[in-house]
């Protein structure tokens, strides 16, 4: 009798339930955007790249923040005179203030890099894709055009089309290099594309009957764009660097716009007299080449597993 007891006693036990834990403790869902966001968060070359970079891009944006001198008020009794009392960098051949002119230069050559850098990640990256999904003549016909464009260096290419151009403005710079950066990109894009859409996901989209563009820009554009994101960044700096020396060769940027190749290149013939005179400028061009290129580095690291 006490052992019916006992068993009825422990048969009606019930266990107790388990609470379910909250939603804001379940784990959320991982992507690659998620994962190089904290990647980055966590890397000190992005963290210091990205203030350099911001930087920059204010002093692009408002050089009437840091000096209220014009980079085109030049007095000749002032030629290649050192620092001075409000001026802190000396004075130019022209006896322009070097710090002025440095300060100005900053807009020409991030406008440059920027916008080149849009141009050329947007049309590579749009031709390159459409290749690459669609292949058969289209693919074989960009093909051949990037490979006549390759052989055309960014360099010998400018020199001979912008001496030809005359005008020297800002946007014929930004079309010319455009027009020859392109196929870097097209190429990346291309073999980024072809590899996505091999992929299970992209195939079960198109046997359900999915429409090419719904495919491509819900399938393929967020998996295959990293690899062109990661080599824009990188090539921006390229870009500041390519404008800079066409402006030293006198065939880029003209008066009177304001660019550090064209002061580099005034200043390189009277370094020993006045070396202030490239120092500054070039110290200036050289800071900003290296940021966009630690912040290339910094993308490529977080968005390629391979790196982590």
């Amino acid at each position: 009798m006490p052992d019916q007891i006992e068993k009825t006693a422990v048969g009606t036990l019930e266990p107790e339930p388990v609470a379910a834990a909250p939603a804001t403790d379940r784990e959320k869902p991982r992507s690659l955007w998620n994962d190089a966001w904290r990647e980055l968060r966590r890397n000190p070359v992005f963290i210091v790249s990205a203030l350099m970079i911001l930087f920059l891009v204010t002093v692009a944006l408002w050089p009437s923040l840091f000096t209220s001198t014009s980079p085109t008020d030049c007095q000749l009794a002032k030629s290649r005179q050192g620092a001075a009392s409000g001026h802190p960098f000396g004075f130019d051949l022209q006896g322009c203030d070097v710090y002025a002119r440095t300060i100005y230069g900053a807009r020409a050559s991030v406008t440059v890099g920027v916008l080149v850098t849009l141009g050329v990640a947007l049309l590579g990256g749009v031709l390159g894709g459409l290749a690459g999904y669609f292949g058969g003549w289209w693919d074989a016909l960009l093909s051949r055009i990037t490979d006549v464009f390759f052989g055309i260096p960014i360099l010998l290419g400018g020199l001979v089309i912008l001496s030809v151009i005359k005008g020297g403005s800002i946007w014929t710079v930004i079309g010319f290099m455009i027009a020859l950066g392109w196929p870097q990109i097209a190429r990346i894009a291309r073999g980024s594309v072809i590899t996505v859409k091999q992929q299970d996901y992209v195939q079960a989209a198109r046997a359900l009957g999915g429409s090419t563009g719904r495919i491509l820009l819900r399938h393929i554009l967020p998996n295959a764009v990293a690899p062109v994101i990661v080599v824009a960044t990188i090539a921006l700096g390229m870009y500041i660097s390519v404008e800079a020396t066409l402006s030293y060769l006198g065939v880029g940027l003209k008066p009177p716009t304001v660019s550090w190749g064209q002061d580099i290149s005034a200043a390189a013939v009277q370094y020993r007299n006045a070396p202030h005179m490239l120092l500054w400028p070039a110290g200036a061009l050289s800071l900003t080449v290296l940021s966009f290129i630690m912040l290339g580095d910094a993308v490529r690291d977080a968005l390629d597993p391979k790196l982590r």
